[in-house]
């Protein structure tokens, strides 16, 4: 780090940034947007998000000299991170903004033009992609100084991160979790504690500074409060109209997973907490005429997240809840700042998609129950096939036990090439029809 790059950084955290979001203000002017008859009011906090959003991604540009960058998968602890001051990019967030930029097809095609097959993970082609090529909506990413990935949610994101180690000639950190079969027990807790306390010294001299074990107790209770907090925001759709929509909350879940153990992130969730509790008291609906109540399972389609709003709205459907969204707040309660590693290895162990199929079964039967729902939306994602094996099953066993009628979309997360509008709109009229019988 050197002493002009902090002060570029500080001109820019102080200055530059306010001038950008003062400049965005005014570009905006007064327009006022046209309402919807089949939404409620818009949220107000989205503003607020966009803001922050908007902040994060410029200010990385000015990391270079002032904070060492690290690259993280959405599963790992990043919590290790923030004591050394790491500005910390998550690619696959970056990804889905690409991909609900419509920009997936394009990078994709620039990672598969380099040997990249079509059937990768369509996040880890976009990152390649914008790795070989440069191009991002950001305007620019900053280089990574290092890795950090957990094979907590797939083992992709280990040979992905490997990729990039090579290609940058950078440190990658593994945190490797045991899959859960049946329950985690203490010799794997040992083991991850004993991978996390070794991170220590290699974070301290990459970053170049020294661990301080009050300060990680204090990011350990931002983490903590900011996925909780997190967590009474997807309670408040229990409420009936719901205050918002799962589309809402997979645009609103990126502080949680991009800036978890700052202040920033925890403020934001207080706020839009706040906001939602207010709507869900004075009977405020996400949409105007609520009259089935369904779930979501499995990642976002990024490039339709507007048009199935609408598309259900027109219908009088709201998706109150979802797998997806969920996992951000489902372990928190593990997490202790008396035992940090220990509580820490929970938490990242135990999320969805290291966990067993019935555990996802029996979730989903509880969020049914708990947000009252009436129908279910199966997001089959080819290039994310850790989170959509046994979906048929989940589809079958709902329908044995709970007569919970689904629907089972086959589409990508972010790579539109894989998704049949004709045949998803079939699918999905005879689900309509289904529900109103």
């Amino acid at each position: 780090m050197t002493a002009l790059g902090k002060l570029k950084y500080g001109f820019m955290k102080d200055v530059g940034a306010p001038a950008l979001l003062g400049l965005a203000d005014v570009g905006k002017g007064k327009r006022i947007p046209r309402p919807n008859p089949h939404f409620g009011p818009p949220l107000k906090c989205a503003e607020r998000l966009k803001e922050i959003m908007t902040r994060h991604y410029y200010l990385s540009r000015y990391t270079k000299g002032a904070k060492p960058v690290a690259w993280v998968t959405s599963g790992a602890p990043v919590e290790m991170l923030r004591p050394f001051g790491f500005y910390t990019i998550y690619p696959e967030n970056h990804g889905a903004l690409c991909g609900a930029r419509k920009m997936g097809p394009e990078l994709c095609a620039i990672a598969e033009e380099h040997g990249y097959h079509p059937d990768l993970c369509s996040y880890a082609r976009i990152d390649l992609g914008v790795g070989l090529s440069g191009k991002t909506p950001v305007g620019r990413l900053p280089k990574p100084d290092l890795l950090f990935a957990s094979n907590n949610i797939c083992q992709t994101v280990a040979y992905w991160y490997k990729a990039l180690a090579h290609q940058w000639k950078i440190p990658l950190i593994l945190f490797d979790t045991p899959y859960n079969f049946e329950s985690i027990e203490d010799v794997d807790i040992a083991y991850m504690v004993r991978q996390l306390e070794e991170m220590i010294p290699q974070l301290e001299e990459i970053s170049g500074r020294r661990f301080h074990q009050t300060k990680f107790q204090e990011i350990l209770l931002l983490s903590r409060d900011t996925s909780a907090l997190w967590g009474e925001v997807l309670a408040t759709m229990k409420a009936r109209p719901a205050p918002m929509t799962i589309f809402d909350a997979f645009v609103h879940m990126a502080p949680v997973v991009s800036l978890r153990g700052l202040p920033v992130a925890r403020d934001y969730y207080s706020l839009l907490l706040s906001e939602l509790k207010e709507r869900a008291a004075n009977g405020i609906g996400a949409i105007a005429r609520e009259r089935k109540r369904l779930m979501w399972d499995n990642i976002a389609i990024w490039y339709k997240v507007r048009d199935f709003a609408h598309l259900f709205a027109e219908r009088g459907m709201n998706f109150v809840t979802a797998t997806y969204t969920n996992a951000w707040a489902e372990t928190i309660s593990y997490l202790d700042d008396a035992d940090p590693l220990r509580s820490l290895a929970k938490v990242y162990s135990l999320v969805i998609l290291n966990n067993n199929l019935n555990h996802r079964l029996n979730l989903m039967e509880r969020l049914v129950g708990e947000y009252g729902v009436d129908g279910l939306v199966i997001h089959s994602a080819r290039s994310c096939k850790p989170y959509s094996v046994g979906q048929y099953d989940i589809k079958r066993l709902l329908m044995e036990r709970l007569g919970l009628l689904s629907v089972v979309i086959e589409a990508d997360i972010t790579d539109s090439r894989a998704y049949s509008e004709e045949q998803t709109l079939t699918r999905l009229e005879a689900f309509f029809e289904a529900l109103e019988n």
